[in-house]
């Protein structure tokens, strides 16, 4: 996005003119953006050419995984609902990696009737029943066992996951005992060691320690993994004071660890392809004056964008319209919904906003529209996908008359 004219822009079309062809809020993605973060993605890590699995769960458009599709990811995928999204989005089977702690003896069956690539294991109790759904079927399932490696991603406590008190993975002594168990199975065949240990990392340094207890637990387990998925948890720049990943010295950290172990390199990101490529657009309803600050009354709210009210994240908000006037009060941006952590950010020094003018939340592809619900019987947001000076409906607004 850019300022063109005072006129927030994506691409080539003013944010001013989406707003009024199709309302508020609406979610906006850049197909540019999307282009740009996929070909950098795989040009930063081209040495060993990983498949990369798009995580379903950021994003589940399927219009916008369609797209994703065609640039030739394929697909991470927690629920049966996201298998299902990703097949009608025309990912392969086989580029199709099924994780979660708690699949389904449901979903189990439909991810081995559609012959994915892989099913991630995370307990002894699924494997068992994933041999069984095999045996019954008469055919041999492709598995991974997903390696709690205890390593500290340094993020956010709700969205770290590769710790020992987190629920996800296996320790090192069950890792071995499933090892050894599926050696001895007719109906699963071990084909992967599965990690990922948080989300929105922003240094090389957990995952260069992921790799060191990695390399350690294969010697130890004497097993050729055919694939070894590390998962996702890249970061984006949400604000200023946030720095970048650099992938260079996670991609020499990977050749290293390769030089030992022949194994294809799996990728799961989500947010560090789709977060910054998408923005709500959303309108002040009322500005309700207080002697400490204003608070501004947005049409969006926390079903619109949970993130702010799960894990008091933060998105960079801008005015549609840029004028000289700056405000002398603090803005406080709110929802109309019931419930206190409906907030999205308290700002000083913000442009002077009148009602009825229009806002940009950014930052909000990954985990914005996948996170959104019905809660006070709000209907989900239109959502909008920018090409050059074209604009795609991707999935229209929700009506009340559907949701009722």
């Amino acid at each position: 996005m850019k300022y063109i004219n005072n006129n927030l822009s994506v691409e080539k079309i003013k944010i001013e003119d989406i707003a009024k062809k199709f309302g508020t809020p609406t979610y906006c993605y850049s197909y540019k953006k999307l282009k740009d973060n996929i070909n950098n993605f795989k040009n930063n890590f081209k040495s060993f050419s990983p498949l990369i699995c798009f995580a379903i769960k950021s994003n589940t458009n399927v219009n916008l995984i369609k797209e994703i599709r065609k640039l030739g990811l394929g697909a991470d995928v927690v629920s049966m609902g996201e298998l299902m999204v990703a097949l009608k989005a025309g990912i392969e089977p086989k580029k199709i990696v099924f994780s979660g702690v708690g699949k389904t003896v449901t979903e189990i069956g439909f991810a081995i009737d559609k012959k994915i690539l892989l099913i991630n294991a995370e307990s002894k109790s699924e494997i068992v029943e994933i041999e069984r759904i095999a045996k019954s079927k008469k055919i041999t399932v492709n598995i991974g066992i997903r390696l709690n490696p205890n390593t500290d991603a340094k993020t956010l406590k709700q969205i770290s996951t590769g710790k020992k008190e987190n629920k996800f993975g296996v320790d090192e002594k069950v890792f071995f005992d499933l090892v050894d168990y599926a050696k001895l199975s007719k109906n699963i065949k071990l084909k992967c060691l599965s990690v990922h240990i948080g989300s929105q990392i922003l240094d090389h340094k957990p995952y260069k320690k992921m790799l060191n207890v990695i390399n350690k637990i294969i010697k130890r387990s004497n097993y050729n993994f055919e694939f070894i998925d590390l998962g996702g948890g890249m970061g984006i720049s949400y604000e200023k004071t946030n720095k970048k990943l650099n992938y260079q010295k996670y991609n020499m950290a990977i050749n290293k660890f390769l030089k030992d172990h022949k194994s294809k390199i799996i990728f799961e990101p989500g947010r560090s392809i789709v977060g910054n490529i998408g923005s709500l657009i959303s309108k002040v309803l009322y500005i309700k004056e207080n002697e400490k600050k204003d608070f501004i009354i947005l049409d969006a709210a926390m079903n619109d964008l949970m993130r702010p009210a799960l894990y008091g994240a933060n998105h960079k908000t801008l005015p549609v319209i840029k004028t000289n006037q700056v405000s002398k009060k603090i803005y406080e941006f709110v929802g109309p919904i019931c419930e206190s952590t409906d907030k999205f950010t308290t700002l000083k020094k913000f442009q002077k906003l009148n009602e009825k003018d229009l806002i940009v939340m950014c930052d909000t592809g990954a985990y914005g529209m996948s996170l959104s619900s019905n809660y006070n019987l709000r209907p989900k947001a239109a959502e909008v996908l920018i090409k050059g000076s074209k604009i795609n409906v991707i999935k229209k607004r929700q009506k009340l008359e559907e949701l009722i």
